[in-house]
């Protein structure tokens, strides 16, 4: 294990980093073979749920989750509009509200949209509208992480995780400016900014104003602009104009509040996501047909972090344990934890190097170091 708590990681420097294919042997590269390391992989996992005799979707300890995250939020909305509230009580109560969102958006709305809570199909669509609550369109969200992400993990371009703005530099394929020499140092600043990117711009962006082919060649049907807009609306009003016209409080707090909230929302969902795909021991493609299968592609391209904390896990909607989700994107969350063992067993079994960050604040150091890499390296 190197000091980066990897259990096997490829050269943390830029210049170093060489497709994962490269560091097998020859038996354990063909994708084809029955023995080859994705086809026992993906039996085992499979094998998994038939010997516990489990469904992939959502056990009791999903559906808790969802009951206790919708019941936070309603009841922190429900306490404001119905106690007689001072200003710090207000802003604590929003904030409650805010962490919730988070959590729901972590927990439920990620899964949902990948439908991983449910069999029938109505119950994730009606779980998806989540994000809508929280003020992201579900709809562009589903499109940016599924055509955007899933299908082209790190790969310039195209990978909607990737998109720096001019502001960041995330891989070696861009263009650096002078700028990105400091980005290791204002980049939790701008990613406290993501949420309410989301919220005010990022999403009409994509609709009116897109940037990726695949969005300009998207015909969105009509209901979908209805639902932005309508999304928006609901959003902001319950947000920001019924605490001033109903509760009477200061369009200042309430403002002050709003900032707040987002701040936490996007700190916390930016780093759960960036410390499993942009770190310095993870690898950056030059185009889709760089491995032969997929399952190469996401162990080259993708780290986990604190898998053996199950409050992390707990927390984080299991998007720690970020390589199974890539090989399971439609099972349930809850289920993580033991199929990352094993992942991890099949990895060292088949000597292909699997990586991990012990805690989550060592990942979000090595998140950082890649970005200071980034900055100063062409």
């Amino acid at each position: 294990m190197s000091e980066t708590g990897a259990v096997i990681a490829l050269k943390p420097d830029i210049d170093d980093l060489v497709p994962l294919e490269a560091l097998l042997p020859p038996s354990v590269r063909d994708p084809a073979g029955e023995s080859s390391f994705p086809k026992v992989l993906r039996r085992r996992l499979d094998k998994f749920f038939t010997e516990q005799n489990l469904s992939p979707k959502a056990g009791r300890a999903m559906w808790f989750k969802i009951a206790a995250g919708l019941a936070i939020l309603a009841g922190s909305w429900i306490a404001l509009f119905t106690l007689n509230t001072n200003s710090w009580e207000f802003v604590a109560l929003y904030l409650l509200s805010g962490l919730a969102q988070t959590f729901l958006l972590l927990n439920i709305a990620h899964d949902s949209n990948h439908n991983a809570i449910s069999s029938v199909p109505s119950v994730n669509r009606t779980l998806n509208y989540v994000f809508d609550v929280c003020g992201i369109n579900s709809y562009m969200w589903r499109i940016l992480h599924h055509r955007g992400h899933h299908s082209c993990i790190n790969l310039h371009g195209e990978d909607d995780a990737l998109t720096g703005r001019g502001i960041f530099r995330f891989t070696p394929h861009e263009p650096r400016a002078r700028l990105h020499r400091f980005q290791h140092i204002y980049a939790l600043f701008f990613y406290a900014l993501f949420s309410l990117d989301y919220v005010f711009l990022r999403d009409v962006e994509c609709f009116f104003f897109p940037s990726h082919d695949y969005l300009k060649l998207t015909r969105h049907p009509p209901r979908e602009y209805a639902i932005l807009f309508a999304g928006k609306i609901f959003y902001l009003t319950y947000m920001l104009v019924l605490p001033v016209m109903v509760l009477g409080k200061s369009p200042l707090l309430v403002a002050g509040s709003f900032v707040l909230v987002h701040l936490i929302v996007g700190l916390t969902v930016s780093l759960v996501f960036q410390t499993t795909h942009t770190v310095d021991s993870t690898y950056f493609p030059s185009d889709r047909s760089e491995f032969d299968n997929g399952v190469y592609h996401i162990f080259a391209t993708t780290a986990d972090y604190a898998t053996g904390s199950p409050l992390v896990g707990w927390l984080a909607g299991g998007l720690n344990h970020h390589i199974v989700h890539h090989l399971c994107p439609f099972v349930c969350h809850t289920h993580y934890a033991p199929l990352t063992r094993i992942v991890k067993e099949t990895a060292e079994e088949f000597g292909v190097p699997y990586r991990e960050h012990p805690t989550m604040t060592w990942a979000i150091l090595h998140h950082l170091k890649l970005l200071k890499q980034l900055g100063s390296e062409d």
